[in-house]
């Protein structure tokens, strides 16, 4: 048998609260939101394919931080799971035994920290850094992305925070330090056959 940590000594009774209103909600705004939950990160894709593409009018050095974004956010990811193994908390419908949207994982599906959370927040911040404008969208996008987690019931708020955090550390760690490589790069590859995917025509 595997040890769980159980996290509703934490904000159990916050979780319950959003997940009964979650069930006194309208059906058009539950299906929405779960629909939201569960495809939503497909937007953050396209946001970085957009950033990458407005990038390359911008210069290489632009467009390789572009391109280094998905990387940053798959390291969010990587992180987020390593926790997940290292803490092992059950998620909240298991331990609280209550209905929810989104049907309850089986045990051994971690909780803490949420990768959803982990993943849109490492994005939007990611993205800061190629375009203020894509990343006040994927911002917004996050804070819907972290509310929809705990409303269709898959985590308790402070997985949510804790995934957020997990997202935004990764990227301040990461991407200042990559100015200097990426500077030092962006004109080496201008001269490969890579320089379609840097500069725009």
């Amino acid at each position: 048998m595997i040890l769980a940590v159980n996290g509703s000594p934490v904000d159990g009774r916050a979780y319950l609260d959003v997940v009964g209103l979650a069930r006194q909600a309208p059906a058009w705004l539950n299906d929405t939101v779960s629909a939201w939950s569960t495809y939503g990160l497909a937007l953050f894709g396209v946001l970085m394919v957009i950033g990458w593409w407005l990038a390359r009018r911008a210069g290489a050095a632009a467009s390789v931080t572009a391109l280094a974004v998905p990387a940053v956010v798959a390291a969010a990811s990587g992180i987020d799971v390593a926790l997940k193994l290292l803490v092992r908390e059950d998620r909240p419908c298991q331990s609280l035994r209550v209905a929810t949207l989104e049907a309850c994982p089986a045990a051994g599906d971690w909780s803490f920290p949420s990768n959803h959370a982990a993943i849109a927040t490492a994005a939007a911040v990611s993205l800061m850094f190629v375009s203020r404008r894509l990343g006040a969208v994927a911002a917004v996008a996050t804070g819907a992305m972290v509310a929809s987690r705990v409303w269709v019931g898959a985590h308790y708020p402070h997985d949510v925070v804790a995934g957020a955090l997990v997202g935004v550390l990764t990227v301040l760690v990461v991407m200042p330090a990559l100015r200097g490589p990426v500077r030092a790069l962006a004109p080496r590859l201008t001269g490969t056959r890579l320089r379609p995917l840097l500069v725009a025509p």
